[in-house]
């Protein structure tokens, strides 16, 4: 029986860390967190309100672009609009009812989708 959600892993291109960085810690607001001792020390561990985000370095990196996860945001336009000065590709999505949605590509290909309950 599952009982709650640890962490989603987001895997990019070795090499790239600096990259990843920018664009979860400087446009999507999580802070970098201390990876454990004995673990690898690869890649970077994040962390948002109680939400823990790992990213995952992978010599042979690939993605699909269309599997992803969903972020509840409070704001969607501002985020958005954040996200477009910094160049990245963002989409509007048509969302299901009760739901803004819309989602953007980090710099590797991974999409990302972000929602906004309406009141």
């Amino acid at each position: 029986m599952i009982t709650g959600f640890d962490h989603l892993q987001i895997s990019f291109p070795a090499g790239r860390l600096a990259d990843a960085l920018a664009f979860y810690v400087d446009l999507l607001a999580f802070t970098r967190i201390e990876k454990p001792v004995g673990l690898s020390q690869s890649g970077a561990w994040l962390k948002q309100g109680g939400f823990n985000l790992h990213l995952g370095e992978e010599e042979n990196f690939q993605t699909d672009g269309r599997g992803h996860p969903a972020f509840l945001v409070d704001a969607l336009e501002p985020l958005i609009m954040r996200l477009q000065h910094a160049d990245c590709r963002t989409r509007y999505d048509q969302g299901p009812n009760g739901f803004l949605r819309a989602s953007a590509w980090d710099p590797f290909g991974n999409r990302i989708e972000f929602m906004q309950r309406l009141a």
